[in-house]
C-alpha cells in the first residue's frame, strides 16, 4: 500500500463528498448525482482497503477511523503518518 494511493483516495472521497453536498443543497443536478455518487463510493472503498492492508493500520488504530464515512480516510491517513513518525523516532 502506498502513502500516495491512499491520500489520492482519501481527496476524491472528500472532494466528491463535498460536491455531492454542493449538489443537494443548490441545484439537485441528477447527472452531477449520478456521476458523483459512484465515485464517492468507490473512493471509500478503495480507502477502506488501502488502509486495511496498511502493516501500521492495526497498531494505530487507523482501520477503524478509515470505517467513517466521508472523512474517515483523512483521519486514517494523519493515524499512519503519526504512527510512521512515531516508528521513526523509537528507531533512532
Amino acid at each position: 500500500m502506498s502513502v500516495r494511493s491512499l491520500r489520492a483516495a482519501a481527496a476524491v472521497e472528500a472532494l466528491s463528498l463535498l460536491v455531492l453536498l454542493a449538489n443537494v443543497f443548490t441545484v439537485h443536478a441528477g447527472p452531477v448525482t449520478s456521476l458523483c455518487e459512484p465515485l464517492h463510493g468507490t473512493a471509500y472503498l478503495a480507502a477502506i482497503a488501502m488502509t486495511w492492508v496498511a502493516p501500521a493500520a492495526a497498531s494505530s488504530g487507523a482501520r477503524w477511523l478509515a470505517l467513517i464515512p466521508g472523512l474517515g480516510a483523512m483521519f486514517a491517513l494523519r493515524r499512519l503518518r503519526g504512527a510512521s513518525d512515531a516508528a521513526v523516532l523509537t528507531r533512532t
